[in-house]
């Protein structure tokens, strides 16, 4: 190597030290070597060596990983075990911006996206943090821990307290607008906030559709277990999981005060998480039995042992993830295996419903885009 390629080299590490107060690796080999992604029909469009933090240098004994990949709209944001986020354009990997926002021992909340701002709850304090620069643009301690992600719309924020209410602040100034709880006085666990209604779920199953600027109850609709995960809104339908074990989907009619059950789904276990739901298919991960597809008029479709999570949809194809780290890939045509690839060394996922991309990486911080060819 030339004088002039080393120093590029030397600067360049140096450069990233400085930016992100890490230090950084030589780049490993591919997560996913070539030839496999050959057989299974995939390209790749991206792939990035995150920076790891060493406590005594380069390379030192590593202090961090990468814990978990969330995609909103369009970035994939990278959380490590320090509350460490990146962002990146998950279009081409590019790096928006790198920050910590809270101290290492408290778990960073779910981020949520409004219009061009990121909202972040984290123990007492809610955060609005500007999308391009991961910048504070303002935040606000509240009297209570917010115990799910924040919500908003135009006009309100909407916050869950361990007190087990439901706050309203007035958007502008942050004052409390007025609060409500469910009729049983059970945990808010999940909120759903638009112009003309808002949606909560709670731990014992219920599902409470109010006015968005009182506390005027719209409609209810009553599960058998705690609501698990999110509420998924997809048009005029809810879907939700249950730990009745059960999946249902409910259709809001657009009348006040109406709300009608579709139908509900028995899954062969314990549901601890949110559905993944797409234009056609409904897929549920059911702990230790793996993942089950079914259409949304709640008719059977597939059932993956050992699956984790739906990572795309492509032509009919549904990619998902296994706990031993294989890939397989499901017709949903025909309601059968195609075929499974070792992705050995894939430890972290993100599960993307918006398009046919496929994002993976591993706890060192190695990150590669998919994209499924024919």
């Amino acid at each position: 190597m030339s004088r002039i390629k080393k120093f590029s080299v030397i600067l360049f590490v140096s450069f990233l030290v400085v930016q992100t107060g890490f230090a950084v690796e030589k780049p490993p080999q591919r997560l996913v070597s070539t030839e496999l992604l050959k057989h299974a029909g995939l390209k790749i469009l991206w792939e990035q060596q995150l920076p790891i933090k060493s406590r005594k240098g380069w390379p030192g004994p590593k202090t961090e990983s990468l814990e978990q990949l969330r995609i909103l709209d369009n970035r994939i944001y990278v959380f490590s075990d320090r509350n460490y986020i990146i962002s990146l354009d998950r279009e081409n990997g590019k790096w928006i911006f790198g920050k910590a926002f809270t101290p290492g021992s408290l778990p960073v909340g779910g981020l949520k996206l409004y219009r061009d701002e990121l909202l972040s709850a984290n123990g007492n304090k809610l955060t609005e943090i500007d999308l391009e620069t991961g910048e504070e643009l303002r935040a606000m301690e509240i009297g209570y821990t917010i115990i799910c992600p924040a919500a908003r719309n135009s006009s309100y924020f909407y916050l869950s307290g361990t007190d087990r209410r439901l706050h309203t602040l007035n958007a502008d100034n942050r004052v409390q607008v007025f609060e409500v709880s469910a009729d049983n006085d059970s945990r808010i666990t999940s909120i759903i906030a638009e112009e003309d209604y808002v949606i909560f779920g709670t731990d014992r199953g219920n599902v409470v559709s109010i006015k968005p600027d009182g506390p005027t109850r719209l409609w209810q609709f009553d599960a058998a277990g705690a609501i698990a995960g999110e509420i998924i809104r997809d048009g005029r339908s809810l879907f939700f999981a249950s730990e009745d074990s059960n999946v249902y989907r409910v259709d809001m009619t657009g009348l006040p005060g109406r709300k009608s059950f579709v139908w509900k789904y028995q899954m062969p276990g314990l549901l601890e998480k949110e559905p993944r739901v797409t234009r056609r298919f409904v897929y549920q991960y059911t702990r230790t039995k793996g993942v089950t597809a079914i259409d949304k008029g709640g008719s059977f479709l597939w059932h993956v042992p050992g699956g984790v999570d739906l990572l795309t949809e492509h032509n009919n194809k549904a990619y998902v993830i296994t706990e031993n780290s294989k890939l397989v890939v499901m017709d949903n045509n025909r309601a059968k295996k195609l075929f499974s690839v070792n992705f050995n060394g894939v430890t972290r996922h993100a599960a993307n419903v918006m398009d046919s991309k496929i994002y993976i990486a591993d706890e060192h911080g190695r990150i590669t885009c998919l994209q499924p060819v024919e």
